[in-house]
């Protein structure tokens, strides 16, 4: 049987009185993106920089590829890729140098390396830049740069931290296509706090709170899971706040203006069909209905008691 790219057992991590992160536990077998998300301080960094040999763990064991990160950390980490939420560039060296600096770091044969960059470079799109210094390179090129130096010696893992944070909108798209193609022959993580960047890359979610595991599980079971807490309905001639009160249900209504209404529920999301039927009947007028999602906020409270339940 296979190894597995990663597998982590009852990891823990302690920072003084306090653990930062407590009996993870994970498995990614397969290439494709898996979404480590979860909120500042939850114990995302904490976990990958013991994955990526950064920190020694307090507890538990870590295998990359076979190998287990506390008794074979060298040749663990030369099956890692890691671009940290800041990327560790020198600016004063151009795009070329500092790639071929990281090959050497990761031991690379020098027969190799040559070929290495450039594939690295095709891939990142950042071929046309190889002399220019990295310090006159704008925020998505640097990003790229940083991407390039995770994939030079060809990982099996590539761990990516926050690497969306601070781009442009086509700054961010273009990274986004970036990491689904490095993604095609290798397993890679992407971290993030922000719900909506996990799941338009990721098929799988590990979510992470308090330092532990909440959920982890596909996106598509995470979707069914998160359920819409309430529509936002924009009428031309809407009714009282007390008509609407009276749909099974329904335990709030706040207008927001003259038009828009805010409508929360608990129970099925059958209720849009019932209120846009009413609507018809009764002559609202009604112009947009959209179902608003549980905030990541209360998904981690929700996930946390499911946990200690």
């Amino acid at each position: 049987m296979e190894e597995p790219i990663l597998r982590i057992e009852h990891l823990s991590h302690k920072y003084s009185a306090s653990w930062a992160i407590r009996d993870i536990n994970m498995e990614i077998e397969k290439h494709g993106i898996v979404g480590l998300l979860g909120s500042n301080g939850a114990g995302k960094s904490t976990t990958m920089n013991i994955v990526c040999g950064v920190l020694n763990q307090t507890e538990g064991q870590v295998w990359i590829n076979g190998i287990n990160t506390r008794d074979n950390p060298e040749l663990a980490k030369t099956q890692i890729g890691f671009l940290p939420q800041t990327p560790p560039l020198y600016m004063d060296l151009t795009v070329d140098e500092y790639l071929i600096y990281a090959a050497e770091l990761r031991r690379m044969e020098k027969s190799g390396i040559t070929q290495a960059l450039e594939e690295a470079k095709e891939r990142c799109g950042i071929a046309h830049f190889s002399n220019r210094l990295i310090k006159n390179l704008s925020g998505g090129y640097r990003q790229r740069v940083g991407i390039a130096q995770a994939i030079i010696h060809k990982p099996r893992l590539v761990i990516l931290d926050e690497p969306t944070n601070g781009l442009d909108p086509n700054q961010i798209t273009e990274v986004r296509a970036l990491i689904r193609d490095i993604a095609s022959e290798r397993a890679v993580i992407f971290s993030s706090h922000v719900l909506s960047e996990v799941q338009l890359l990721c098929k799988d979610i590990k979510m992470i709170d308090a330092g532990k595991i909440v959920f982890s599980d596909t996106m598509d079971a995470f979707n069914n899971y998160v359920e819409a807490q309430s529509v936002l309905m924009v009428m031309e001639n809407p009714p009282s706040a007390s008509t609407l009160m009276q749909f099974p249900g329904v335990n709030n209504v706040a207008f927001l203006n003259e038009r828009n209404i805010r409508i929360s529920f608990t129970g099925d999301e059958e209720i849009t069909q019932r209120l846009i039927e009413a609507s018809v009947q009764n002559g609202w007028r009604l112009i947009e209905i959209t179902l608003e999602k549980t905030a990541l906020d209360e998904i981690f409270k929700q996930l946390s008691t499911r946990t200690k339940s």
